[in-house]
């Protein structure tokens, strides 16, 4: 089991180092050559920039039982084909059960964006989205680490 994070626009990255550090879990944080992230723990790959570059290091490293952490669905979504665990930042989790109305929801919002229109912005992250992402990784190690 690693944490693979999808470190572009990742907040919540020293949490994520503090718990991959206290289970001794393998930690990979990808970002594109216009980031800068810095770990005391893991290791930190950059990649050229392009569109979803990325993307394309996260689902082809992952594997089955890796917790990937990213915001982007399609990312979340072929993860979940390669039966890894998956989270977003805020701490929410992706499965079989959400993703598809999550695709959807993406889809429905780009074509109203297209015509001119206007979508919501995400809500600014909150201290309880620090707490859940604590509880929801640790939970997800933990029930992996008996089986």
């Amino acid at each position: 089991m690693r944490i693979i994070v999808d470190g572009d626009a990742c907040p919540g990255i020293s949490i994520i180092e503090n718990i991959a550090k206290k289970y001794g879990l393998e930690l990979i944080v990808f970002c594109d050559i216009h980031h800068y992230i810095r770990l005391d723990y893991g290791e930190v790959k950059v990649v050229d920039s392009g569109f979803q570059s990325v993307d394309m290091y996260v689902v082809n490293i992952c594997k089955e039982k890796d917790i990937v952490i990213s915001q982007d669905y399609g990312v979340a979504a072929i993860a979940l084909g390669k039966k890894a665990f998956v989270i977003n930042p805020k701490g929410y989790y992706y499965n079989e059960e959400n993703i598809d109305r999550l695709l959807e929801e993406r889809h429905i919002s780009q074509k109203i964006r297209r015509a001119g229109g206007r979508t919501n912005n995400p809500k600014k992250r909150t201290k309880e989205d620090d707490l859940r992402l604590e509880k929801n990784l640790i939970k997800i190690i933990e029930c992996n680490i008996r089986e």
